[in-house]
């Protein structure tokens, strides 16, 4: 996912069950310790950082150390068209997870429903792209998921 704040683009692509940024050329390795009502212990680079996050679907606030950013949302998976990202499996729209029918280390098929979400009073079925291996599973059934939020990640 690309975002931008001030002026500059920043790129945060999964790596393994973490994530990586690319901000200015420079790689910077983010590691979520805790989520929780929109509050985030991150370990930057092995630095603990504290944030508090909002959102309102394209915009995020970002509030660390007592300076706000916004971070704007400039490309990523089309709406309802795709739900694979580096690997990863991701929520077509804000929803809540319903099920959640396999765990991590299972082989799947092509096709194969991984988990079901509810979104706008629909039933929305995330399936496997292609044959492999659930390699994380990112949700709970009754958890509320974003837009472009990584469900699953899958490996060959």
């Amino acid at each position: 996912m690309k975002t931008t704040f001030d002026t500059q683009t920043i790129e945060i692509n999964p790596s393994g069950g973490n994530y990586s940024a690319v901000l200015g050329g420079r790689i910077i390795s983010i590691q979520i310790l805790r989520a929780e009502n929109g509050r985030m212990d991150l370990l930057i680079d092995g630095q603990r950082v504290n944030a508090q996050v909002s959102s309102d679907g394209a915009r995020r606030w970002v509030t660390v150390n007592g300076r706000t950013l916004m971070l704007t949302k400039t490309s990523g998976a089309k709406r309802g068209v795709r739900h694979d990202h580096a690997g990863g499996l991701i929520a077509p729209m804000p929803g809540q997870v319903r099920s959640v029918t396999v765990g991590v280390g299972d082989a799947v098929k092509k096709g194969q429903t991984l988990l079901t979400m509810e979104a706008m009073k629909m039933e929305i079925r995330i399936q496997a792209l292609k044959d492999g291996l659930v390699k994380a599973v990112h949700v709970t059934q009754g958890q509320t998921v974003e837009r472009e939020q990584i469900l699953i990640e899958m490996e060959d």
